[in-house]
């Protein structure tokens, strides 16, 4: 069943027979996520991990860009402090709002449940940080990803340097992150950074089409194979990773005894 939408009107969420869709709706500013877009994104992720009857969240957006990255004349995060008082402690000031940023993304990567990208246009920034916290990535040949960071005497420090490192390894994340070099489609699929690329028109079908399928296996064991492969992406020890594949597969164990059953009354095919 369908609801209507919610959110903020730059940033609309709206709810499908349970896929959850943030669609990011500001093209007279390139789609720069502001604080209001943000606290859509949270909205969305929270009500994910919250209600049992949301399976899949997906992130989108209208226009040429998917996002040219964060808003800089909006606050990071949604603890910007007091502005009467803040320049008494700018450091952690600074600090703490930048941080409840970074939890955004955080939950994105701890919901045991699938989140996905669909991204139409240039994705700049914030984009790429978001990118690399969320479980599945699909693009249309018009989409792009670029760091441009360190050119503005930063790095992308919202995860868009750690967790590309670890989702396409050093040698393109430096190319991204360091040498600032564009990432075309084609590219991003071959070097990890997407799964699939679609064409404009069959880009949503294809990304509900996905979400459909996610949405037929076991809840359960969806969220705790999400869990256990960025468990064995950050722990390389290996008997700690057996450890925690013992763990999983108890956690596990009352669907897959249903399973089981099930397959047992049938006959195979």
């Amino acid at each position: 069943m369908a609801e209507g939408p919610a959110g903020h009107p730059n940033a609309v969420i709206d709810i499908d027979d349970g896929i959850i869709t943030v669609t990011l709706d500001r093209p007279d500013k390139l789609n720069a996520i502001s604080h209001d877009m943000t606290a859509s994104l949270w909205e969305a992720v929270l009500a994910l991990g919250d209600r049992d009857d949301l399976r899949c969240m997906v992130i989108t957006a209208r226009g040429r860009y998917f996002t040219a990255g964060q808003d800089i004349s909006s606050p990071a995060g949604n603890r910007p402090g007091d502005p009467e008082t803040m320049d008494q402690h700018p450091g952690w000031n600074f600090r703490r709002d930048y941080r409840s940023h970074h939890l955004l993304y955080d939950e994105m990567e701890a919901v045991e449940k699938p989140v996905i990208m669909a991204i139409q246009g240039r994705c700049l920034g914030a984009g790429v940080e978001m990118a690399g916290s969320v479980d599945f990535r699909f693009c249309t040949p018009e989409a792009s990803f670029f760091l441009p960071e360190v050119k503005l005497g930063s790095i992308a420090g919202s995860g868009g340097t750690s967790r590309l490192t670890r989702l396409i390894g050093p040698s393109w994340a430096k190319w991204m992150a360091m040498a600032i070099m564009e990432v075309d489609a084609e590219e991003a699929q071959s070097i990890g950074l997407v799964h699939r690329v679609y064409p404009a028109e069959s880009l949503m079908d294809e990304v509900y089409a996905f979400c459909r399928h996610l949405m037929t296996l076991p809840t359960e064991a969806l969220g705790m194979a999400k869990m256990a492969v960025d468990v064995y992406a950050d722990v390389t020890d290996r008997n700690i990773q057996r450890q925690f594949d013992r763990v999983a597969v108890f956690s596990t164990r009352g669907e897959f005894e249903k399973s089981m059953e099930k397959f047992g009354r049938e006959p195979r095919s």
